[in-house]
């Protein structure tokens, strides 16, 4: 039957209005208020009495930073995102590591959308509430979950188990499509910035970059003696274990409090000495400090070019070696950097403790925690050799880093800064502080105004420099070499310093927990490019002791 000209004309508006509506815009929902400013003096003023000054704290919430900002743009989807479909996978994701992770994505239990879609919720659930808040969160990739659907679509290009698995960065890792302002009013509108090398590394094999987190301000470099975690940007980080009662650890404690929070898979943080095993000991995690050069330094807010490196910070061992491997490779445009000469991930599960010869020193026996690992260790077969530590001074570490960051700085700022940024030196930096003091920095720059004040020689430094690193070399060479160990083994950061200057990888892993629920981390201290070796040891000891528990207030 052919169609009458009424039919045809009928025909024609269905299929302007069908055209009409698929193309007029879906409006947007508008997203609530998220978080509100509240007073929080009553808060802050019960860590007065605290007798250690770094829990003292003067505020807790940046006076500076809109959280729903920060919150707002990913609020529908993770809001969308099924709380009944959040608990059907939570025991397949909370505290696993990223092999079984990756396991329960092949097998169709949930996607990589998913995953990320999981590690927002929590982030939304816990940080928007005031109770809760561990004030960690800088920013979220606001591209996250278009990338993990082409994860998802592009399964079959996974060329690296960190694919997929989404990461937190410290904010003084450059990346493209999000501010690095190092938690300093100076650099908050510092975007767009290069990709550091190791955010490069991660996106090429496959990583998804979910934010970036708080850390201690300029990587606590900036104010004496002022509570770790704590940034003008993102306001002070606090511990899950311990909201206000235990410290952070820092100056990478967002990446510390995160991880421990289980916000991400695994995060990246810097140390210069003891920014990494810090925030590791103090959130019960596996973090590792590589030797200078096994990672690159390019794109990273500086301290110390001879001492500057980034870390993984991770749940377990495991997936030490697997961010390790992933951020791996030689940089050209870093006179450190070293080509990837190991395959961090495929012998780490064959290590073990039997016959391993591990230097304990004498004056660490005091702590009943330490004493009774380095039993079960002596159990698990270690050698166990005990020494007086070497009494070797390292003077001058303090004008090593003044003189540096002056030097450095100016060389991040003029090649990663972006055009929005003004300030060209510390001393521009300082000046800008001045505007607001109170609010820029409410616990003064000490530190900043030694480094303008530091008149050192480039003679006298040269030798100073010269002098530590020899002397911090010493410190583990002696012990080492008289009695043929295969690492040293501390307790938490203690030893960092002689570490950074020695140029000396540490692995720090869980290993128990005071009285009071306060984390302890036993830290084993290798020789220099030793990390494969640290992790194969780190592995054997967490699979004899699985120490590690969620924080209480975080387990859903």
């Amino acid at each position: 039957m052919k169609p009458t000209l009424y039919s045809l004309f009928a025909m024609l508006i269905i299929c302007f209005s069908f055209i009409s509506c698929q193309e007029k815009p879906e409006t947007p929902r508008e997203v609530p208020t998220l978080w509100m400013a509240y007073d929080e003096t009553s808060e802050v003023k019960e860590n007065d009495s605290i007798e250690n000054r770094r829990l003292r704290y003067k505020l807790l919430q940046s006076k500076f930073t809109d959280r729903n900002a920060i919150f707002s743009e990913l609020y529908w989807e993770v809001t969308d995102f099924p709380q009944e479909r959040y608990d059907e996978i939570a025991p397949l994701i909370l505290e696993k590591d990223i092999p079984s992770i990756q396991q329960a994505i092949a097998a169709n239990k949930f996607t990589y959308e998913e995953l990320t879609l999981f590690y927002l919720k929590r982030i939304y659930t816990y940080e928007l509430d005031p109770k809760t808040s561990l004030y960690t969160i800088m920013a979220l990739n606001p591209d996250v979950l278009e990338e993990a659907r082409l994860k998802d679509t592009n399964k079959a290009t996974k060329n690296h188990e960190i694919y997929g698995m989404p990461i937190l960065l410290k904010d003084n890792i450059s990346t493209s499509n999000m501010k690095t302002t190092a938690g300093a009013m100076a650099l908050q509108e510092n975007a767009p910035t290069k990709d550091a090398f190791i955010v490069s590394q991660l996106k090429k094999n496959g990583a998804l970059i979910l934010g970036k987190v708080n850390l201690s301000e300029w990587a606590y470099y900036f104010c004496n003696r002022c509570p770790l975690g704590y940034s003008a940007v993102g306001g002070q980080t606090l511990n899950p274990y311990g909201r206000k009662q235990f410290e952070t650890g820092g100056s990478s404690a967002g990446s510390g409090t995160s991880v421990a929070a289980n916000y991400a898979v695994a995060a990246v943080g810097t140390e210069t000495a003891g920014s990494i095993i810090s925030p590791t000991s103090q959130n019960s995690l596996v973090g590792l400090k590589p030797t200078v050069g096994v990672l690159s330094r390019s794109g990273i807010i500086p301290i110390s070019h001879t001492l500057d490196t980034s870390g993984p910070m991770t749940k377990n061992t495991i997936d030490t070696a697997i961010l390790l491997d992933a951020m791996a490779g030689l940089d050209p445009t870093d006179s450190a950097s070293k080509e990837k000469s190991e395959n961090y991930i495929a012998s780490v599960k064959e290590g073990t403790l039997k016959g391993k010869r591990l230097g304990v020193m004498n004056g660490l026996l005091e702590d009943s925690i330490y004493s009774a690992t380095i039993k079960r260790l002596e159990d698990e077969g270690a050698v166990i050799v005990t020494y007086d530590a070497p009494e070797i001074a390292l003077e001058g570490f303090g004008t090593l880093l003044d003189v540096e960051m002056l030097e450095d700085l100016p060389l991040y700022l003029e090649e990663y800064a972006s055009e929005t940024v003004s300030v060209k030196s510390i001393q521009d930096v300082m000046a800008f502080n001045q505007k607001d003091s109170l609010g820029y920095m409410p616990y003064n720059q000490g530190i900043f105004d030694e480094i303008v004040a530091d008149s050192t020689s480039t003679e006298d430094f040269q030798q100073l420099r010269a002098t530590l690193l020899k002397n911090g070399a010493q410190f583990f060479d002696e012990p080492m070499q008289a009695h043929d160990l295969d690492a040293i083994l501390s307790i938490n950061n203690y030893h960092s310093g002689y570490a950074a200057v020695g140029l000396r990888p540490c692995l720090a892993l869980p290993m128990g927990y005071k009285e009071n629920g306060e984390p302890i981390a036993l830290t084993f201290i290798g020789l220099p490019f030793s990390e494969l070796e640290l992790l194969k040891m780190g592995y054997a000891y967490e699979k004899a002791n699985p120490i590690r528990k969620i924080p209480e207030l975080f387990k859903n």
